[in-house]
């Protein structure tokens, strides 16, 4: 199993966080897909971030990578699709391929809502370089007015599987009621395209060096969630992005769970 950073003593969640699942079995876990984009800032390696809306039903006022649940729909096999097939990414992540497969289009399509950022090209060795012409598309993605399939095959694009790296995998507490099943991928910031925080999920978001982001969680100036937190700790060994995506790293599903320290909360991490 990959070694995992110690969580700091001050990370602590919010006394309410924990709404609690009664006396019934543990929630099941929705599957979800989270990509770390990635870029070489002039001080080093850099790390887009999201703010999220304060009172949303999941990591409300929380920082973390763009991402969501996976859609039904992802799993439209009529996408265009370049890179690692579904079995290599099912053999990565530990699951079926048709499942690897919805998580890959999950990760690219909410990429693309939350940020704007395109991992898909005309054809199998280019990728978007302006994003803009696709604004009302995304739009409707989020709205989920049109499926990652219509607006593929409407635009005529390809995904870029070979574009995103797997990092790792972690699953919410069982004490939660709203649980997640979630993929962590790392993709470098395609060339001429921005990433920004348009999106209704987010009050704000922005660059940052990983230590940077670290040190404001430290500090009180941001929540963070021990899987973002322990993430940016694990990119932030790398000073490139070429350093963080050439990793090729075991994936092993890590399961948290939550305790009661006094009036606080805790998050312990297994280790075997």
């Amino acid at each position: 199993m990959t070694e995992l950073p110690e969580l700091p003593n001050n990370l602590v969640l919010p006394a309410n966080f924990l709404v609690g699942n009664g006396d019934g079995p543990p929630a099941k876990p929705k599957d979800a897909a989270t990509v770390a984009l990635l870029r070489d800032g002039t001080d080093g390696l850099e790390v887009f971030l999201q703010h999220r809306v304060t009172g949303m039903a999941f990591a409300g006022g929380m920082t973390v990578f763009p991402g969501g649940g996976v859609d039904k729909r992802d799993a439209d096999t009529s996408i265009g699709w370049t890179g690692p097939q579904p079995e290599w990414w099912g053999s990565r992540f530990g699951c079926s391929p048709e499942l690897a497969r919805s998580l890959v289009c999950a990760a690219v399509r909410e990429t693309f809502e939350e940020s704007g950022v395109l991992l898909a090209g005309p054809d199998p060795d280019s990728v978007v370089a302006d994003t803009a012409e696709y604004a009302e598309a995304r739009a409707q993605l989020e709205s989920k007015e049109i499926s990652f399939a219509q607006f593929m095959a409407e635009t005529g694009l390809v995904l870029r599987a070979d574009l995103l790296r797997p990092w790792s995998n972690w699953v919410t507490p069982a004490q939660e009621p709203r649980r997640y099943d979630t993929r962590f991928f790392v993709a470098a910031l395609p060339a001429g395209q921005r990433a920004d925080g348009n999106t209704s999920e987010a009050s704000g978001a922005g660059w940052q060096r990983p230590v940077d982001a670290i040190a404001d969680g430290e500090q009180g100036r941001r929540m963070l969630m021990p899987p973002t937190w322990l993430t940016l700790i694990q990119i932030g060994k790398h000073e490139t992005v070429a350093g963080a995506v050439a990793m090729d790293r075991d994936i092993d599903q890590i399961l948290p769970k939550i305790v009661r320290d006094g009036d606080q909360l805790r998050v312990e991490i297994p280790h075997d």
